[in-house]
């Protein structure tokens, strides 16, 4: 009787399956216009559950810019007293807070609405909870992290209390790793492959921690394998929020196996892994703080210094990287001072050997003592947890032995329902049957589909990598030229044309290191230009303020090389000219700005010198401005100059 019900039971799956596969549709994300709508959402709650539910909220729109909204709306409701309004506001605002990176106050709004929340329905409190289990754990606040993990369970909105990243964060790697395995391997399903990546990730992450790397390096590929299947896997329906994590997770696991090959000294095979992962991350995990990412750019810059490329090692630690871990404070130290010594730079290698130094001292003065508390606590929680489970396990056999004897009262009775029901589904698994032919040569059809899309980017990415090559030959030979020319004026003129040159070659160099082969990102593409016509004047520059404001902007490559060139001419300009005497208060300006299909704009300023008084004759004669006039044309807008009290303005619309 019992292999009987096994077999109806399995009929019943089969059945329950065939109906999910034929309403089964691909999802991809929609990574659009969250900040319009929930702008356009009238009541809290709406937006509440909007904000929470994006999957890539800040694409298009900054933290900083939900941040000013969210306080607008925050400061309406405290103006009409609305208690509900309030804690959906400043629950968002905390939750801004955490994905900036400001830790302290996401905890310490999030503390305020604790005190309020018996009220709540569970899915608010479960939001607020998780967030602050999140930022707890970032603070290293060990002890308040258990006690919210033990009301997560108290309330059901997890089913234990972990204790296994508690004890990694507290140096005990191995033993966090064998309580992981013991508590989640026995949970994962044989074709749950998004759950074995995140297993082999996390196993790996305890392993190269206890500096096991080897063994680290063969789980991280394992979780690069499954998903991959799992994000390949075209039968299964994937909600946008999942695909983006799963994305993110793609990128977290290739940087992982790029500081396995760091750790094992072999850079130049962890630079492209390492490079990748910064791609994705940034692609899908838009303009919230990530460890990760500063974690890998730190490691590629490691990775540079050991290869002998000290420009490419500076390009990587002054690009703004801000680590809050004092793990990461202490490696950006460190390799700054490897680099100084190596360089020969003695004094200002003392400078980061001393930061360190001091923030070592820091924390031999308080981290042993609270670091052993922080373990007492655990070990005395995990001891009564691991009691309250175990009579929870007893009273569990009870009840199980109590059900049992009522369900053998009752299978007689069920299993005569069962095969009249078997009829039923049997035209059901007929149809299924039916459906599975037509279901392979759909993910045939768009297998193929997609290997022609892949080789159409590679190519494109081949042409684009070419044309990169031959601009910096051409680049070359105007150097070799250079030093071969004795006329200062010819010099000049070689020197302005090699940057011209490099300013088209980094679009393409942009676009081959792109996913998206149609457009250039702004931001990153304007700050790679900077450091490339500061490596051309040396001895100017590096002292100016220059502020870039192109977050979020997108040309493609018809509009990106000649706002490049532009932008060449302009900041040479201000380097060789702006400030003769002293570039320490320098300041320069950047502002570009462009929303979907309306016109965008375009300003240039310094606080240099400005134009000379003779400036609009020999604006006809100058070679730089006449170049500007007809990029700005090619644009279809016209170039305007502003001569200030202070410096000079430079500005255009385009379309």
């Amino acid at each position: 009787m019992k292999k009987l019900l096994g077999i109806i039971f399995t009929l019943f799956f089969i059945s329950a399956m065939s109906i999910k596969v034929a309403i089964a549709q691909d999802s991809a994300p929609n990574d659009q216009g969250y900040f319009q709508e929930f702008q356009g959402t009238k009541s809290a709650e709406d937006r509440f559950k909007l904000f929470f539910d994006a999957a890539n909220r800040y694409n298009q729109n900054s933290g900083f810019e939900w941040l000013d909204e969210v306080n607008g709306y925050l400061n309406n409701s405290e103006k009409l007293n609305d208690s509900i309004e309030i804690k959906y506001y400043k629950l968002i605002q905390a939750q801004i807070f955490h994905d900036i990176g400001d830790y302290d106050k996401s905890i310490a709004i999030a503390k305020e609405l604790y005190k309020e929340k018996e009220p709540w329905g569970l899915a608010t409190k479960a939001t607020l909870l998780d967030l602050m289990d999140e930022t707890y754990s970032q603070l290293e606040l060990y002890s308040e992290q258990i006690d919210i993990r033990k009301e997560k369970k108290e309330l059901g909105i997890s089913e234990n209390v972990v204790f296994y990243d508690i004890y990694s964060n507290l140096g005990l790697h191995r033993q966090a790793m064998n309580d992981y395995i013991l508590e989640e391997q026995k949970n994962i399903k044989e074709k749950d492959y998004l759950a074995k990546a995140i297993f082999n990730n996390n196993v790996g992450n305890y392993l190269r921690l206890d500096r096991s790397f080897p063994m680290a390096l063969t789980y991280y590929t394992k979780a690069a394998g499954f998903i991959k299947v799992y994000l390949s896997d075209v039968t299964k329906v994937k909600s946008e929020k999942i695909l983006i994590e799963s994305e993110i997770l793609r990128g977290i696991i290739e940087g992982n196996i790029g500081k396995c090959f760091l750790l094992l000294k072999q850079y130049e095979e962890a630079i492209p892994h390492l490079d990748n992962s910064v791609g994705t991350i940034k692609e899908f995990n838009k303009d919230k703080y990530s460890s990760d990412l500063i974690e890998n750019r730190l490691a590629i810059a490691e990775c540079y210094l050991n290869l002998g490329d000290f420009e490419k090692t500076t390009d990587y630690l002054s690009d703004g990287l801000r680590p809050r871990k004092l793990e990461n404070i202490t490696k950006k130290n460190r390799i700054f001072a490897s680099y100084y010594d190596r360089t020969g730079d003695y004094k200002n290698e003392t400078v980061y050997l001393k930061r360190n130094m001091r923030i070592q001292d820091s924390i031999r003065a308080n981290k042993t003592e609270i670091q052993t508390q922080q373990l007492a606590t655990v070990m005395a929680e995990e001891k009564a947890y691991a009691k309250s489970r175990i009579e929870e396990q007893k009273k569990a056999l009870e009840e199980q032995r109590t059900e049992m004897v009522e369900k053998e009262e009752e299978i007689q009775v069920v299993f005569i329902m069962l095969i009249f029901t078997l009829l039923g589904f049997a035209g059901l698994v007929y149809a299924y049957l039916s459906s599975i032919k037509s279901q392979r040569l759909i993910a045939e059809q768009k297998n193929i589909i997609e290997k022609a899309l892949v080789e159409k980017d590679s190519l494109l990415k081949e042409i684009h990598h070419r044309v990169k090559n031959n601009l910096q030959m051409v680049s070359s030979l105007l150097s070799l030229q250079t030093k071969n020319t004795r006329s200062k004026a010819a010099i000049e003129a070689l020197e302005e044309g090699k940057s011209r040159v490099k300013a088209m070659a980094l679009i393409h160099q942009k676009l081959y290191q792109n996913d998206d082969l149609s457009v250039i990102e702004m931001q990153g593409y304007i700050e790679s230009l900077i450091n490339s016509v500061q490596s051309v004047y040396k001895k100017g520059g590096h002292n100016i303020n220059i502020t870039i404001d192109a977050e979020g902007v997108e040309l493609d490559i018809d509009r990106a090389i000649p706002f490049g060139l532009i932008l060449n001419e302009l900041v040479s300009n201000s380097f060789k000219y702006a400030f003769p005497k002293n570039d320490d208060d320098g300041k320069i300006y950047i502002h570009l700005r462009k929303i979907a299909d309306q016109e965008g704009f375009f300003e240039y300023t310094d606080n240099g010198i400005g134009l000379p008084e003779d400036s609009d004759d020999r604006a006809s004669s100058s070679m730089g401005i006449r170049l500007m006039n007809r990029l700005v044309n090619q644009l279809q807008s016209q170039l305007n100059i502003d001569k200030t009290a202070d410096g000079v303005r430079f500005w255009f619309n385009f379309k």
